[in-house]
């Protein structure tokens, strides 16, 4: 067996979509919306259960239904946002269009992740069966971090610095493995979840 190295004509894209969601000031609701709802707060957690060790953070889970309570209008208001971001990931790669053309989002998760605090585990987002309708990733930096907490993309060699309004998609799979950074100042607030095909009708 020889590896034969694909002559491309172009560079491969990498697939993340970057934006700066507005307003801005959605950023600083959600921190508070995180912060006053601390008797729901949890342990991060992983596919393998709580290990601080690959995952340090503290999660607030918020489920779609959720959405139409009074106190949740900040949430309406930033996933609206999200998929102004979405549509313009459809405009650059029309043919998830073709195949995604409504995606829909379940529940997701404000994370803190305070000094020290990371999710160093290498990890995707669509591993097993019960995770193979996610396709897309979502995330958003609430707050800028000076020092430590960047995203990883592995294969990518690609690093994302957590700054106010940042928002990333990309897809689910293994080919977009990432990590979280070890948060060396401050704090790092973060909202993120998936996008992925509606249930049968």
């Amino acid at each position: 067996m020889k590896r034969i190295d694909l002559e491309l004509s172009r560079l491969s894209p990498n697939f993340i979509g970057s934006w700066s969601i507005e307003p801005l000031s959605i950023c600083d609701e959600l921190i508070n919306f995180f912060e006053t709802q601390r008797s729901n707060h949890t342990k991060g957690r992983t596919a393998g259960g709580l290990n601080t060790e690959s995952k340090n953070s503290t999660d607030l889970a918020i489920r779609p239904r959720d959405l139409e309570l009074p106190d949740h209008e900040p949430l309406q208001t930033y996933i609206k946002s999200l998929f102004d971001c979405y549509k313009d990931y459809l405009e650059q790669w029309p043919f998830l269009e073709s195949v995604l053309p409504s995606a829909e989002v379940g529940s997701f998760n404000i994370q803190k992740y305070e000094l020290g605090g990371h999710f160093m585990k290498v990890h995707s987002e669509r591993t097993a069966i019960d995770t193979s309708h996610r396709v897309l990733a979502w995330m958003t930096y609430l707050n800028d971090v000076e020092d430590g907490g960047s995203t990883r993309f592995e294969h990518q060699d690609f690093e994302s610095q957590p700054q106010k309004g940042k928002t990333l998609i990309w897809p689910g799979d293994w080919t977009h493995a990432h990590r979280g950074n070890v948060v060396k100042s401050g704090v790092k607030y973060i909202i993120t979840g998936w996008m992925h095909f509606p249930p049968y009708a």
